[in-house]
């Protein structure tokens, strides 16, 4: 788990700088951004509203970011040229804009460590966090004290986690000792997608609901052992069961039995 805590602080530094870069060039002036040495209370900062952030490539998974309706309003306020009198929807579009500004910069910053990622960030609503690890981000120049939280699935824990275990590769497997385990049985899953849902949903499902998933159709889905990815592909039948043809190994197998 610390390996896991170290990989997600690692991620949410990199988004800070850009976030602050880009908050900066909107309303000209620094606004930074940096992750404290201690967690946030849970506290009642305002209405939240909430953006997702879907990885692909080198690092997959899904990371939330938790702002406050009047953090934001005191952002946009500052805003050079802006109207002064903008609802509260307006105000999250125009901060969409600058948080979408930040995406290329964090992309490019995630990279050099990880490999090729792709951020695909879009507004989101109605989500509960329950059971997530989060991450604070403390905005020094918000009076209020109010903090950005950041939420990682478990899917992009394990890749940040591997990501920074990238070392483990090169280090050398005995094939003798990997022998003496050749027997042993894993369990494996196919994962198809997943998707948060709020509590009241949970329970009003029934025979017949629908429950639409995070994933589009021509995605990969991908082979998990521990909850670790071991391969993607494609979802076949095999003499009427679901299979998997592999189409990638994003590291060697072995690298996931040295940790």
């Amino acid at each position: 788990m610390e390996n896991k805590r170290k990989a997600a602080h690692k991620f949410a530094t990199s988004f800070a700088d850009a976030l602050a870069a880009s908050i900066a060039l909107a309303i000209g002036q620094p606004w930074p951004l940096e992750v404290p040495p201690y967690s946030a209370s849970p506290s009642d900062y305002g209405t939240p509203l909430h953006f997702r952030m879907r990885l692909d490539g080198a690092l997959r998974g899904e990371c939330y970011a938790e702002f406050y309706e009047p953090q934001i309003s005191l952002l946009m306020s500052k805003v050079p040229q802006q109207p002064a009198e903008l609802t509260a929807e307006e105000r999250a579009e125009a901060f969409t804009k600058v948080l979408s500004a930040a995406m290329p910069v964090f992309t490019e910053s995630l990279s050099p460590d990880s490999g090729s990622v792709t951020v695909q960030m879009d507004r989101v609503a109605g989500l509960a966090f329950g059971g997530m690890f989060v991450v604070p981000l403390a905005a020094n120049a918000d009076p209020s004290g109010t903090p950005v939280l950041l939420y990682f699935d478990t899917h992009l824990l394990g890749s940040l986690a591997d990501a920074l275990d990238g070392d483990a590769d090169e280090r050398h497997v005995n094939p003798n000792n990997l022998k003496l385990v050749m027997d042993v049985e894993l369990n494996v899953s196919l994962l198809f997608g997943r998707r948060q849902l709020p509590l009241r949903d949970v329970l009003d499902l029934s025979s017949g609901s629908v429950v639409e998933l995070d994933r589009m159709v021509h995605e990969p889905v991908e082979l998990l052992l521990d909850g670790k990815v071991i391969a993607r592909g494609e979802a076949v039948i095999v003499d009427g069961n679901y299979g998997l043809r592999v189409t990638e190994i994003p590291q060697p197998i072995t690298s996931h039995f040295l940790n």
